[in-house]
């Protein structure tokens, strides 16, 4: 199958230029400002007035995720397609093991539920307690599955978090068999102490969820978690990035030479504090981990876009439905299960809020949502580019077309979305995965199970300091 994409104006690797892109079967075999030769081709795409970007990488979401509240309501199938039909082609989703459960056996058993995906995906494994079979586990997860990432959580000490100790234990091993460390900065003592004084006072609703994650909660823990890793000699991926103490302390640690890398995700950039102070159930829908914050957060978060402090944005995609949201809404905002949905929106919103606005440039965001996602958890250059021999997983995107966000009309099985009602300026018009059309006319044209898992070799392309 040979497809030429002309006269796109193709934006990859900080580069922007009108030229034509050459796909054969499942990867790219040429780019060039004009490829002459067209004969033999199965398809010949006029992209004039489009932009062709590298497809996305969403680099933190959770699909089909157990928690004491539920499952999250998108499984793999619905998940992915949302993805696909937003631009995203490569997903990286988690093995996260109970106490006490071997992390081999849910390796297994989440490769088995990721089967169902119609992009590309990627495994990191959480690590939620320590114990002598730890590293061989790793090992062999690294070794033998292609994983290069964990992740660990400060917060949710009660089941899944790690105290200090542990926490130190695992960036150790981390440097020992070279594998990047993601961590949810906020600090679970201080969490829980702050949830149950609010609920003896009484302060039990929705709205007092953010009450008890303030920034400072976030800001302290990730300037203790970039101390540990200082002393590890580690590189730190800090997760969902959502205030200005978190990117203060971010910023301190590059500047003095730490490598360290900073995610944030759509809901920090565009929604504030203000949904919580709509009722018990409108802020139940915004219950999600790390909160919404005021304006100054808002603010800091889209310069440190700007300036590369934080260099990825990822969805933390995670939605439930207004009924699991709702249940709990005002008798104990603790059981409100934590999340929102966004996999499909996520290019489209910093495009809109972003480049549209003049906050990012275009070659920016290509390298926040595609190039550095993929360099970061390596998977660059075979993803996150345009160039010859890279899969050919493509974006042709229509600059200009106009969609309001409805609950009504989406891709993700959930029954709401935190964003309805925002309007939106360019979206994807045409989706290719691997050289297949996968989203055209409005349409999936990809069937449940066309995923690949990619087994993946962090470190090699990875430039988190410099990035």
């Amino acid at each position: 199958m040979k497809t030429l994409i002309r006269s796109g104006q193709i934006v990859s690797d900080g580069r922007s230029f009108q030229g034509d892109i050459l796909i054969e079967n499942e990867k790219i075999v040429a780019v060039d400002k004009k490829i002459a030769k067209a004969d033999g081709m199965d398809r010949v795409i006029d992209a004039a007035g489009f932009e062709v970007f590298p497809g996305g990488v969403d680099p933190h979401v959770h699909l089909e995720m157990e928690t004491p509240q539920g499952i999250s309501s998108d499984d793999f199938a619905s998940g992915s397609r949302a993805a696909l039909a937003g631009g995203t082609t490569t997903i990286l989703d988690f093995v996260t093991p109970g106490r006490g459960e071997s992390l081999l056996a849910a390796l297994a058993a989440r490769k088995a539920a990721a089967r169902k995906s119609l992009c590309d995906y990627g495994l990191h494994v959480s690590v939620t307690a320590i114990d002598g079979g730890l590293g061989a586990e790793l090992d062999s997860c690294r070794r033998h599955e292609g994983i290069a990432s964990l992740k660990t959580y400060l917060a949710y000490k009660e089941t899944i978090g790690l105290d200090d100790d542990e926490f130190l234990a695992v960036l150790d091993l981390a440097r020992r068999l070279n594998l990047l460390v993601m961590v949810h900065a906020e600090s679970g003592g201080m969490v829980s102490y702050l949830q149950k004084k609010l609920l003896a006072q009484g302060k039990i609703s929705a709205r007092y969820h953010a009450h008890s994650r303030p920034p400072e909660v976030e800001g302290d823990a990730v300037g203790r978690a970039l101390l540990m890793a200082r002393l590890a000699g580690v590189p730190l991926y800090i997760v969902h990035v959502s205030s200005r103490q978190g990117v203060e302390a971010v910023a301190a640690a590059r500047q003095a030479r730490q490598t360290v890398i900073g995610e944030t995700c759509p809901q920090y950039l565009l929604l504030d504090e203000n949904r919580y102070l709509g009722g018990d159930e409108a802020a139940a829908v915004h219950v999600m981990s790390p909160p919404l914050r005021s304006g100054e957060h808002q603010a800091a978060l889209w310069e440190a876009l700007g300036q590369g402090i934080i260099q990825t944005l990822a969805t933390d995609h995670c939605p439930f439905t207004l009924a699991e949201k709702k249940k709990f809404a005002a008798v104990d905002f603790t059981r409100i299960p934590s999340g929102c949905g966004g996999i499909e929106y996520r290019l489209s919103l910093l495009y809109s809020f972003g480049v549209k606005s003049g906050k990012i440039s275009l070659a920016k965001f290509v390298d926040l949502v595609s190039t550095r996602p993929a360099k970061i958890f390596g998977l660059y250059p075979r993803k996150g580019t345009i160039r010859t021999g890279s899969d050919a997983d493509l974006v042709i995107w229509d600059p200009q077309n106009k969609k309001v966000i409805s609950a009504a009309r989406q891709w993700q099985s959930g029954d709401h979305t935190v964003y309805e009602g925002l309007q939106l300026v360019g979206s994807p018009h045409l989706v290719f995965s691997r050289g297949a059309p996968v989203f055209e006319n409005e349409t999936i044209q990809a069937e449940a199970g066309r995923g690949n898992y990619l087994a993946r070799d962090w470190g090699r392309d990875n430039d988190g300091h410099r990035g």
